[in-house]
């Protein structure tokens, strides 16, 4: 039996570099430079105001960590220093005594170690050099290779987005950002498990790839065990690797929510007293890669889906508790795949068990992204290691259903002018067309790989081109107008979205003073370039002239949510054309105007609430002359169709009922009649489509060139356990209602928003709190908004 023990405590942090004099602050591992310089209260929260401006030399930093522990011979053979995560370039040092040079944020280490450790007390010491020194001198050996931003994040394994990104800050760290300890064992150890789970007609089988470390020649005795199944493998002298091979009949299937259960059964693997345990789930996963259309256990799944990226930019202050309010948040949104970008992380053990635990699919992109990347040594070494052991890491998760080699390096290669640029240098196609599909095809042959994203379906082809494989959509936003998704008929649409603001509370928690949006304070939260000069050319002839931080605020906001929206809807009515959209992005690691649907505080933007409806099961959207109806469940959806043609006012003009029975997991098309598709005054009448519980109301011009009167409803708000219930009538038309209780309780929530109320319609809102709040200002601006309270 091993014995581990943890190493977490009594550590320092110094700075070694000559121009910095920092000594003695107290570390707490897991953890990084700047929690702890902030702990010590030696500077400013990086994540407010323009503090992150001021933090540039962390990154330029030699730092040491050290530590005293004491120590007793225990008996065993053998002991190891275990570090599960150095970031980055770290020198390790025990009694005095180097034990290894890392260079890789993305790996795990095990040093023997027993032959320096000593009775009584040891110090132990990682040194950490500087990311920027490390990167800067593999670049001026290697040569420079063009990327998107003007830091050399693709010289160095570590998370690029910590280089800054257009939604993130420039915060470089160095620390032991995940556990460090000591194990101590005898004879042999389980070193490695990895199960391939695979599915046959009815029947399941597990087949456990065990390696062992061992000290001993004695034979050995493996055994594994799951879902009633059990057996045995003896090693002989000498013999360090065995497969354990299970048949499971009838195993109960894991499926993608939505589709079916999630049902997943330990697997142990045991040697001696020592075990290893996991959880599997049996699934097949398929992908059709010109269509590029997943299938799970045979049956094709539309992605709606959301990339994902690190949830802070010093990770380890991610806890299991914190991932699962963001997961919540994406399947309360109804998401069914996270995608985690290539400019971050593998993420963590906790991150795709709860994903397993969901049902939300991962595509796992290597990470690389935005770049060309160098292919010399000593990278290829370090991406063999990393890729090595992540995908024997991750191969017990049914949820990771896909390996990408990169985000845009192929498109960046091929687009953006790299090739004349790069000269000849590597930039990275060996890793994505050889050595990671090598590695995915030996040690996870029950997934697809594919060599990137965007990605055609071949290296000759050009990567961004919507008729196969994979597309990227960034025209919208940076150029076009949001209606510009009605131009594309893509296959897949792996990335697309659009920006607004957080929250008030976010926003207000991270900048003292003005929140004019071109306050300088405000910009510095914005890192897209002329992000707010896209903002406002975004709201094009949508929305009006915002003529205070308040209507900006809520304007940009709405319009962020009706472009994606738009382009989630254009996209699901092409299915089974299109099989997928994932919106850039799910979640924000910092407070920041960006693409998310969830801010860096993570309160909910009115994004996600249109997500929640456009990624609902079931769908009603009206485009070009027809009713999609998308029905995404797994029953049929059957009723009657209402088409009303009908003045702003509320008068009925013209009325159809069209029966409708539209079969699971399809899309039917329902062209509008003449008499309600043709409006007598475009900018007087609206359409009001309803099919069971569903309504929408579909406007026949932009909101800026529609008659709305003045708004007109009652409201109230009325105390209720757990908060407020918040009700409106409306006696006018009222468009896009709603409700900002975070104004008033930077903790408050509310369960619904953007409502559109015909005349005499009234909608509830559930404001979650613990305060007391006014109840008048819970029912008046800038509280609650809706868009024909706004005036040019």
């Amino acid at each position: 039996m091993s014995t581990y023990r943890p190493l977490h405590d009594g550590w320092t942090v110094a700075a070694v570099s000559e121009d910095v004099r920092i000594a003695g602050v107290a570390a707490t591992v897991p953890g990084c430079v700047h929690t702890d310089l902030m702990a010590a209260g030696l500077i400013d929260d990086p994540y407010l105001e323009d503090n992150e401006t001021r933090l540039g030399w962390i990154g330029r930093t030699r730092w040491a960590y050290a530590t005293t522990f004491g120590w007793t011979a225990d008996g065993h053979d053998r002991t190891d220093l275990v570090c599960q995560g150095l970031d980055t370039a770290a020198t390790v040092v025990l009694n005095g005594v180097q034990v290894a040079v890392t260079a890789n944020q993305h790996r795990r280490y095990r040093f023997p170690v027993r032959h320096l450790l000593r009775e009584g007390d040891n110090t132990l010491t990682v040194l950490f050099d500087s990311p920027y020194a490390y990167a800067e001198a593999r670049r001026a050996a290697l040569g420079d290779r063009p990327g998107a931003y003007d830091e050399p994040y693709q010289f160095i394994r570590k998370m690029a987005c910590n280089f800054g990104w257009d939604w993130g800050p420039t915060l470089v760290t160095s620390g032991i950002w995940r556990p460090i300890g000591l194990e101590s064992w005898s004879g042999a150890r389980l070193a490695e498990v990895r199960p391939v789970v695979t599915v046959d007609g009815p029947d399941g089988r597990v087949q456990a790839h065990v390696r062992v470390e061992r000290t001993t020649e004695a034979p050995l005795t493996l055994t594994a065990e799951a879902a009633g199944a059990r057996t045995e493998v003896r090693l002989a002298a000498g013999q360090r690797e065995a497969v354990l091979t299970l048949a499971v009949p009838e195993p109960e299937l894991w499926w993608p929510r939505g589709y079916g259960g999630q049902t997943r059964y330990d697997l142990t693997v045991r040697l001696g007293e020592e075990e290893w345990r996991g959880r599997i789930g049996f699934r097949t996963v398929d992908l059709d890669r010109e269509a590029f259309t997943l299938a799970v256990n045979g049956v094709p799944v539309f992605v709606r889906g959301v990339n994902w990226i690190p949830d802070d930019c010093f990770p380890a202050r991610i806890t299991r508790d914190r991932l699962g309010e963001r997961f919540a948040q994406a399947t309360g949104a109804n998401v069914n795949l996270l995608r985690v970008w290539g400019g971050g992380l593998y993420e963590s053990d906790d991150f795709y068990d709860l994903a397993d635990e969901l049902g939300l699919l991962v595509w796992q992109d290597f990470p690389f992204a935005c770049a060309a990347y160098p292919e010399e040594e000593p990278f290829r070494s370090e991406v063999t290691a990393e890729a090595r052991e992540n995908v024997t890491r991750l191969a017990v998760h049914p949820s990771l259903v896909l390996w990408c080699g990169n985000n845009e390096n192929i498109e960046g290669h091929a687009d953006w002018g790299w090739r004349e640029e790069l000269a000849g240098r590597s930039w990275g196609s060996g890793f994505y067309y050889d050595l990671l599909p090598s590695i995915v095809a030996e040690l996870d042959p029950t997934r697809p790989y594919v060599p990137g994203s965007p990605y055609s379906g071949a290296p000759d082809l050009p990567p961004n081109d919507p008729a196969a494989g994979t597309v990227h959509i960034w025209d919208v936003w940076n150029r076009e107008d949001y209606r510009r998704y009605a131009a594309y008929t893509p296959r897949f649409v792996a990335e697309f979205g659009f920006q607004g603001p957080p929250a008030h509370a976010t926003l207000r928690r991270a900048v003292s003073g003005d929140l004019a949006p071109d306050s300088p304070l405000v910009l510095h939260h914005q890192k897209a370039a002329d992000g707010n000069l896209k903002l406002l050319r975004g709201l094009g002839d949508h929305l009006p002239r915002p003529q205070t931080f308040d209507d900006w605020h809520y304007l940009t906001q709405l319009n962020q949510a009706r472009a994606v929206a738009y382009g989630i809807e254009r996209f699901r009515a092409l299915a089974p054309h299109c099989m997928g959209t994932i919106v850039w992005q799910l979640n924000d690691c910092w407070p920041v105007t960006s693409w998310a649907a969830v801010d860096g505080d993570g309160r909910r933007k009115p994004l996600w609430y249109a997500l929640r409806r456009v990624y609902a099961d079931r769908l009603l959207t009206v485009q070009d002359g027809a009713v999609a109806v998308v029905n995404d469940s797994a029953e049929p959806w059957r009723g009657e169709l209402s088409l009303v043609r009908q003045s702003l006012g509320g008068e009925p003009l013209a009325k159809e009922i069209v029966a409708v029975e539209a079969a699971a997991r399809t899309v039917t098309r329902i062209a509008l009649p003449p008499g309600v598709r043709t409006p007598a005054d475009p900018a007087a009448e609206l359409l009001a489509v309803r099919l069971g519980e569903q309504q929408v109301v579909s406007f026949f011009e932009e909101d800026t060139r529609v008659a709305f009167p003045a708004a007109r409803y009652t409201a109230r708000a009325d105390a209720v356990p757990g908060g407020y219930l918040v009700t409106v009538t409306a006696a006018t038309v009222v468009r896009e209602l709603a409700l900002f209780p975070d104004r008033l309780d930077p903790a408050a929530s509310v369960d619904d928003m953007l409502r559109t109320l015909l005349p005499g319609q009234s909608a509830a809102f559930h404001v979650a709190t613990d305060r007391e709040l006014d109840p008048a200002a819970l029912v008046s601006a800038p509280v609650l908004r809706c868009v024909n309270e706004v005036r040019p």
